[in-house]
């Protein structure tokens, strides 16, 4: 019998709900095409549509956070709209997102960067297997924590304060979670040389030098994985020159945002991109984009960074669980999306074509009976 997997999916608003139905049909699709394995799925409404659906009480159902927490993994689509507001301004989306990752502790937000054949690189000359490389982002602290406020008088906002945190705790456990994924990867495009390089700020900021100093006590336990050290704003220009220098990158948490955006681009764009939200015991995962209001509803988003998040909880659960069908499962699925990018036959308009968010999908499934 195979081994049965709980997943909550959490589609979210605009092209979430378009994209996260292709990931989960080819994950349903798995399950005859890889054998052992058998994933229920149990879904909520959650987001800005569900916030002033409710008459902006909820982001989500009471009983949703639970059934995450008792969950095998979770699958989020993008929360969020321009017309949803809090009063305070901030916009809705924050309870389902911060809920997930502080209230499951999901400390480290990992991003893989690949740019795969057929997908054009926006930097002169690059091309697949230049570009391959993970963004391990802390994800439950920095200029995240929910440390701030403003100062209001006369009804006019006269200041604002966001601190940002750094913790030993949160620095230890993320770097070592970056050295640990290096151990298993192939190393860099340039060289095949493991590399963990440390991205701070630390000629200035405190919170920075406290980073690297744990980067390099935990550096000491893995003699063979090549240190590197950038500052943040060196580090972008870098990124952009050299790209294929790089095997995994670690650094704090609003840096490490702003670097996953710029290094979803260099792979083909944020349509393509996906994240997992990793702790000890819980995991999420998550295409990278946001909810794109301009587009939803038009079947046109590209779903891949959705089916690629699918394929990433896959081989997450594949090494917790030990279940050697979730791998299998989870390198169908990639495999059938790099055919799809190679051919470019069915690819949505961010990448130059004209199929539909479904016509990507489908024409995923019917690889997957092939590969």
């Amino acid at each position: 019998m195979p081994r049965k997997y709980r997943i909550v999916v959490l589609p979210g608003d605009g092209v979430g709900k378009e994209v996260i139905p292709e990931a989960a049909k080819i994950l349903k699709t798995t399950e005859n095409t890889a054998g052992g394995l058998h994933l229920e799925f149990q879904q909520f409404d959650c987001g800005a549509e569900y916030w002033l659906k409710t008459g902006k009480k909820a982001e989500w159902p009471s009983e949703a956070f639970e059934a995450c927490k008792k969950a095998d993994a979770i699958l989020l689509g993008a929360v969020g709209l321009p017309n949803a507001l809090r009063a305070d301004g901030a916009p809705v989306g924050g309870d389902v997102v911060f809920g997930l990752r502080f209230g499951l502790d999901l400390f480290a937000n990992v991003r893989p960067v690949k740019l795969y054949e057929g997908v054009p690189c926006p930097i002169a000359g690059k091309k697949a297997g230049d570009v391959d490389f993970v963004v391990v982002r802390e994800n439950t602290e920095g200029m995240y924590a929910p440390i701030h406020g403003s100062l209001s008088r006369g009804e006019r906002n006269e200041l604002a304060v966001d601190v940002r945190v750094i913790t030993e705790k949160g620095a230890e456990r993320v770097v070592k979670y970056a050295f640990e994924l290096c151990k298993k990867r192939k190393g860099a495009p340039i060289d095949e040389k493991r590399r963990v390089t440390c991205v701070d700020k630390s000629n200035v900021l405190q919170g920075c030098v406290l980073f690297r100093s744990i980067y390099d006590k935990i550096a000491k336990n893995y003699p063979r994985i090549e240190k590197d050290y950038a500052y943040i704003d060196a580090f972008m220009q870098w990124l952009i020159r050299k790209p294929e220098f790089y095997d995994v990158v670690v650094t704090s948490n609003m840096f490490g945002d702003i670097i996953s955006e710029l290094a979803a681009a260099i792979a083909g764009g944020v349509g393509l991109a996906a994240a997992g939200n990793i702790g000890d015991m819980h995991a999420m995962f998550e295409p990278i984009h946001g909810s794109a209001p301009r587009i939803a509803g038009q079947n046109k988003a590209n779903p891949i960074g959705a089916i690629l998040a699918g394929k990433m909880m896959l081989e997450w659960l594949s090494k917790t669980r030990n279940d050697a069908a979730l791998k299998k499962a989870a390198g169908k699925i990639e495999k059938a999306v790099a055919m799809v990018l190679r051919a470019r036959k069915t690819v949505t308009y961010d990448l130059g074509g004209n199929a539909s968010t479904e016509m990507v999908g489908n024409a995923i499934v019917r690889l997957l009976t092939k590969v």
